[in-house]
């Protein structure tokens, strides 16, 4: 039967169940879920439930469906796990087992009750006493075994693919245990939780293209938040010394295995620490991270078999680029020209008007970056890509920053804080200017964080985590859309 006909035909079965009853009643009392009785009873052998007669009422969605004359089986779902029910014929008044037989389909939300029993192949099942059909899937079910093959469909159709998938299920409901663990980790740290707005005025906080909406009643266009930095930092700047938040955050660009336009943070400062201090939190961080949620600091991700255990690897920027380029010179890396003839010679595409900061940072993304494997940390970023980190007293050129790499991804970016006013106002100047020029990804000049920093911001290091990739990597999962709920797709078409 094609699927067309086969939603005429269960069409046709919920009208019959409206003549005879409320075909989407809402009065059915469940006593127990899958997972309880299963562990109730599964010390119990079939003899002792035979000897000890136990009634429960249950319901789910019929996900195996195994229809033998007389007697059938029924495998039911609800959201702890899954129990089978055993129908009979004799046990059912002759309508319930003739509403089950002619009316109910895969898919349906039915009601059983009866008694715990085990079959003789040792299966915990609840006999049934009764049976109702509580909701009528009117569209068809996908094989239980397969679930959704299409996974364009899955995405759109997340709904179908949870119903069909228990990979998909144990991923979202392991995400969820991720975010939990890393809410306990900071607060366990002394850090305070706290919710910034998710419209602003001025975008800022990351160099990103930013979605603009209108409020209507101030007469005025609002961006939807691209980082939540410069809000956290200002909580700093009022007294809050610990403070991180879990966050929604949007930015205006394109669609790729590890880029969704709206995507999941956590975003964490601390007063009084440098971006030494993140570096061992965030290693700590996922030592506890992979232990808890995987039971073990190694795990394995894309067939590779990550340590997090030991200490990661370090190096700098400039070291890394150096080394990928051969450069025999010790003082070439610093030479933006050589940096140009090598990307030119590399197909490395750098943005134009770029100085050796940016073309450093490109060569660096697009040659050194994919081939690091195990968890390493990328220190001494140039000032050119860091607007909002603070200087190395030794070398001005770069920043007190660091980004953490696992798998050729970026899973962390962390500095110490940028708190000069004055050198703030210098950068924002310059990107203001780099706006202007046509770089959409630019910066604006936020002059009320500038006042901020005049009040005075303690000496603070801040990080940024990508939530959706740190789950990526701890359900290995490839594919942004795989951890995403429902991902940002292309409009179907019609």
């Amino acid at each position: 039967m094609d699927d067309r006909n086969e939603a005429v035909t269960r069409r046709r079965k919920l009208n019959s169940l409206r003549e005879t009853s409320n075909a989407f009643t809402n009065q059915f009392k469940r006593t127990h879920s899958a997972d309880i009785l299963q562990t109730m009873f599964a010390e119990k052998t079939k003899e002792q439930l035979s000897d000890d007669p136990f009634v429960t009422s249950v319901a789910g969605r019929v996900v195996l469906r195994r229809v033998m004359g007389k007697a059938s089986f029924i495998t039911l779902r609800d959201g702890s796990g899954t129990i089978q029910c055993y129908l009979r014929k004799d046990g059912l008044d002759a309508t319930s087992y003739e509403e089950f037989v002619e009316l109910s389909d895969l898919g349906d939300i039915v009601a059983v009750t009866g008694t715990v029993m085990r079959t003789n192949k040792g299966e915990l099942t609840v006999e049934a006493s009764s049976f109702q059909v509580l909701v009528k899937s009117l569209q068809p079910f996908p094989d239980k075994f397969h679930g959704i093959e299409d996974s364009e469909l899955k995405y759109r159709r997340r709904y179908v693919d949870l119903i069909a998938n228990d990979r998909s299920r144990s991923v979202f409901a392991k995400r969820s245990a991720i975010v939990k663990e890393l809410r306990r980790f900071f607060d366990d740290r002394d850090f305070m939780e706290v919710e910034t707005p998710m419209m602003h005025p001025i975008p800022g906080g990351a160099l990103a293209r930013p979605f603009t909406t209108h409020h209507n009643a101030l007469d005025m266009d609002l961006y939807l938040r691209v980082a939540p930095e410069l809000y956290l930092k200002r909580l700093v700047v009022g007294g809050f010394e610990r403070v991180y938040e879990i966050n929604r955050n949007f930015r205006n660009e394109g669609l790729s295995t590890r880029h969704n336009p709206e995507f999941t943070m956590l975003e964490f400062y601390q007063a009084y620490a440098t971006f030494r201090e993140m570096i061992a939190l965030t290693r700590e961080l996922m030592r506890q991270l992979t232990l808890s949620i995987c039971g073990s600091s190694r795990i394995e991700f894309d067939g590779q078999v990550l340590d997090f255990e030991s200490s990661p690897r370090e190096t700098t920027m400039a070291e890394a680029v150096a080394s990928e380029l051969a450069l025999a010179r010790s003082n070439d890396i610093f030479r933006v020209e050589i940096l140009r003839t090598m990307a030119k010679e590399r197909s490395v595409a750098i943005p134009p008007g770029a100085g050796w900061g940016a073309a450093l940072t490109a060569l660096f993304e697009q040659l050194v970056e994919p081939k690091l494997v195990q968890p390493t940390f990328v220190t001494e970023y140039p000032i050119e890509v860091s607007p909002l980190a603070r200087r190395n007293d030794a070398n001005p050129n770069v920043a007190d920053r660091f980004e953490y790499f696992v798998c050729g991804r970026e899973i962390a970016n962390g500095f110490s804080e940028l708190n000069d006013p004055d050198d703030q106002e210098a950068r924002f100047q310059r990107q203001s200017e780099l706006l202007d020029s046509g770089d959409k990804e630019a910066m604006r000049f936020d002059s009320d964080f500038i006042l901020a920093l005049q009040y005075g911001m303690p000496p603070t290091a801040g990080e940024g985590i990508g939530i959706d990739r740190l789950v990526m990597l701890l359900t290995d999962r490839t594919t942004i859309r795989d951890v995403l709920l429902f991902p940002q797709l292309k409009r179907a078409p019609q």
